[in-house]
């Protein structure tokens, strides 16, 4: 009879700590996924305001006189995609933002030739506003997915593996981009400042140019003083 009882308590035991540890993988996985979704939730909200301050960055720009129409084309279609992709998933969504990235990259490449809408305080403004935007999207990017790198680990390892089936839990998709030439974030820091390096006066015809910490090869030489008398 004894025997009998201690074999019942073993079995409720081994059940009691197997519900246990199902419960608790099962409530750890049910965590980290509500973690994924909040932070790519916060990704979606910079990812938004990036596509507005572009719009607002596009409309300024077609001010500026005979700036490249179809550099701003390219920029407007890359966003509409970009914009269209949101709730179609990080991997959908990363592959939009690549391509307006490279829009992005030829933009500023030809904003640079344009000193009267890099001097325009609007368009000074919105770039202020894109580098930190661009700096909370690499932030957010970063924490997002290291959540979903710690879930899908334990979605690949034994026993975690049986509670996210038999929970459905299914493997998270990394927010990330496939060109790594585009990976960051197009750098505004610094984009123009050759337009406002101080320009180096030409010299008068004849008269070799001096430039500062060097002597010419022939420098003029001063006539002797005339003799006393």
């Amino acid at each position: 009879m004894d025997a009998v009882l201690v074999t019942v308590l073993l079995v409720v035991a081994v059940v009691v700590i197997a519900v246990g540890a199902f419960t608790a993988m099962y409530n750890k996985f049910a965590r980290q996924r509500n973690t994924i979704e909040e932070s790519w939730r916060q990704i979606d909200v910079e990812l938004q305001r990036r596509h507005d301050l572009i719009g607002n960055l596009v409309e300024v720009s077609r001010a500026a006189a005979r700036f490249e129409q179809d550099t701003l084309a390219r920029v407007v279609q890359a966003r509409g995609r970009a914009v269209a992709a949101h709730g179609a998933g990080p991997a959908a969504q990363g592959q939009a933002e690549q391509q307006l990235n490279g829009a992005l990259a030829s933009f500023f490449a030809v904003a640079e030739q344009y000193p009267t809408l890099t001097a325009n305080q609007n368009f000074r403004y919105l770039q202020e506003q894109m580098v930190e935007c661009e700096d909370r999207i690499a932030a957010g990017r970063r924490f997002y997915n290291g959540n979903v790198r710690a879930f899908n680990t334990r979605f690949d390892t034994f026993p975690s593996s049986l509670v996210a089936s038999a929970g459905k839990f299914g493997k998270k998709e990394y927010y990330e981009v496939d060109d790594p030439g585009v990976r960051a974030a197009p750098a505004l820091h610094g984009a123009f400042d050759l337009l406002n390096e101080p320009v180096t006066p030409t010299p008068p015809l004849g008269q070799p140019m001096i430039q500062h910490g060097t002597m010419p090869e022939n420098p003029p030489q001063t006539p002797p003083a005339p003799p006393l008398q």
